[in-house]
């Protein structure tokens, strides 16, 4: 890639990510003066450029907007579905910024100046850690979060879609936490009857009355078949309401 090209593809990714005109255009006759004074090519001084814009512009708020200003929101979901609504939270401007011991997302959006994400999950075990690293990081890949063997990885929307990776508006904060697929209701499900198995197993060893056992067994067996039917519910109300709208 010339200078020049690298330079043009480093100003559209700052505009797509909110920097302003005279801010944009102040860094790259910068970075252009720097690059005159060593001699080296922009690759090997700052990188893949849609990495380097990020670093640059692409996660910080807008100008004069306190960084306290972004929205928070934590929420989790099964391995079966956490990659679908990465996608779909990512292209509403929710930028991951860590996972929690409890595997949760952490995420934040910051309002007038949001930006569409995306998401990968890849297996980094420690043989294969530093070979996925080197593979992702030149593509503007960055490591966001790791949960058992799963590394998570994201990246603004910009570095590929361009100007499009900038959301003009954006949807209200979900008002749910919890994302199951129905693979991850049924384990619940079976989950809940094993335990209640388990529970009435030690009711039985204690030599308590048996409806006891049976009472117990039963309520954990409902408590588990309730919720896995609300969150279906909740999920097709969703989806309705997408519909209509």
């Amino acid at each position: 890639m010339t200078t020049d090209a690298y330079f043009e593809e480093l100003t559209g990714a700052l505009r797509a990510a909110g920097v302003t005109e005279e801010q944009t255009g102040r860094t790259v006759a910068e970075l252009r003066g720097h690059l005159a004074e060593t001699g080296t090519s922009p690759e090997e001084e700052f990188g893949p450029a849609a990495r380097f814009a990020a670093r640059l512009g692409g996660l910080a708020p807008a100008p004069g907007e306190p960084d306290g200003a972004a929205e928070r929101w934590t929420w989790t979901a099964d391995l079966f579905n956490d990659r679908r609504m990465l996608a779909v939270h990512g292209d509403q401007g929710w930028e991951v910024e860590s996972l929690d011991a409890l595997g949760r997302f952490v995420c934040r959006r910051t309002p007038g100046a949001a930006l569409a994400w995306e998401y990968r999950r890849e297996v980094i075990t420690d043989r294969r850690r530093a070979r996925v690293l080197e593979e992702l990081e030149p593509e503007g890949w960055e490591l966001c979060g790791e949960w058992l063997a799963y590394g998570y990885f994201k990246r603004p929307k910009a570095a590929t879609a361009g100007p499009a990776g900038a959301l003009t508006s954006v949807p209200a904060t979900p008002g749910k936490w919890l994302f199951l697929s129905r693979r991850g209701k049924a384990l619940l499900a079976a989950w809940t009857v094993l335990v209640a198995a388990a529970v009435s197993g030690a009711y039985f060893a204690l030599d308590l009355p048996g409806y006891s056992a049976l009472l117990m067994g039963l309520g954990c067996a409902a408590a588990g078949a309730l919720t896995a039917k609300l969150e279906t519910d909740r999920a097709r109300v969703a989806a309705a309401a997408a519909r209509r709208s």
